[in-house]
């Protein structure tokens, strides 16, 4: 179907050369990462006449401020993506699944967040500053990588190109607004109630999170991974374009609010010193490196919430490989992770349907 819709959807856009898009929507407007969207649309003045809200019905009326404006939440329908030429979704997979179509329909670009279009052969996962080329590639949809996948890529990417990344160990230690507001909630009425020595409820998550470390993220999947780590393994690939490329992933939900850690061990086919990895990730786009063990300097958490860029550190020789290094990284998972990249794409977009 989405091959149906590409010739009239590059017809739409050989003609739009105005300096800005009529109208930019936003699908999952309410959410955290919704609002976070629309943030970084006004910071980053995103080059749009108009902004429209797009959400459930129960949402549909509520009020949320653009800057200086206030918009009018709509609800999501078939029609609502009438005379839209971009759409940045942040929703489930079931409500991506039944949104997109219709949004290609009407000769609408998505960028879409949710994981339930990533692998298909004909949508780019697209970080901007990893493959922006594959942007151009869309027939009428682009996917974003999952967070976790996200921030390891941006750290992969200035030493693949250099010496050729082989293979990777990830650990993650995911935050748990990964899982939504509600588990946000959760963790801190479990840390009170793990305090006071009180009964705990676990909604959100299998077991409680409130002082502990929950080893699966996602279902099971065959081999004994979770989908979680099904993905970092299929979506480095896919961002890559290389198959070779071994991921081993173990992802795992700990008790932090925001931003996302992961210890790395990447493995090289071309030896690199400590020192020339340091270079390198210092001089890639959207890379910071906060590395002085001795100052007791390195990327956390709390540090990381609130910005964009992806944060590594801890960079060392690992011992137990050939043409191996040890790394730490922590990035916002709301922001590079999730809003922010998907912004980063929607401003290529705009800026091909402007030229």
């Amino acid at each position: 179907m989405l091959e149906h819709y590409a010739q009239e959807l590059k017809s739409l856009t050989r003609h739009r050369t105005e300096s800005m898009i009529h109208t930019l929507a936003i699908v999952g407007a309410t959410g955290a990462v919704g609002k976070i969207i629309l943030d970084q649309l006004v910071s980053r003045k995103f080059p749009t006449k108009n902004i429209k809200l797009l959400a459930s019905q129960r949402s549909a009326g509520k009020t949320i401020e653009y800057g200086e404006e206030t918009l009018t939440v709509e609800a999501l329908t078939p029609d609502a993506f009438q005379g839209v030429e971009i759409a940045i979704g942040s929703t489930p997979d079931e409500v991506a699944a039944e949104f997109v179509p219709w949004a290609v329909e009407h000769g609408t670009v998505v960028v879409d967040e949710s994981a339930y279009f990533r692998m298909q052969p004909d949508v780019p996962l697209v970080i901007p500053e990893i493959n922006p080329e594959a942007i151009s590639l869309h027939n009428g949809m682009i996917a974003s990588p999952n967070c976790c996948t996200t921030q390891m890529v941006m750290v992969m990417k200035p030493l693949h190109d250099a010496a050729n990344v082989r293979r990777v160990l990830v650990s993650t230690y995911q935050a748990v607004s990964g899982a939504g507001i509600a588990a946000t909630q959760e963790l801190k009425h479990g840390m009170q109630a793990w305090l006071n020595k009180s009964p705990e409820e676990s909604n959100i998550f299998t077991h409680p999170i409130a002082a502990n470390l929950i080893p699966q993220i996602g279902s099971a999947k065959q081999g004994g991974s979770t989908s979680e780590e099904v993905k970092m393994v299929q979506e480095t690939q896919k961002i890559f374009n290389d198959s070779t490329i071994g991921v081993c992933a173990t992802c795992v939900r700990v008790p932090v609010a925001d931003a996302h850690s992961e210890s790395l061990i990447i493995e090289t086919e071309k030896p690199l010193s400590p020192e020339e990895a340091t270079h390198l990730l210092s001089g890639f786009p959207g890379v910071t490196v906060n590395d002085n063990l001795s100052e007791s300097t390195y990327p956390m958490p709390r540090n990381a919430g609130g910005l964009d860029d992806v944060f590594v550190g801890r960079i060392r020789r690992d011992p137990s490989g050939q043409n191996s290094l040890a790394m730490w990284c922590v990035s916002d998972n709301l922001r590079k992770g999730a809003a922010t990249n998907a912004v980063q794409i929607a401003e290529h977009l705009a800026r091909e349907m402007m030229e």
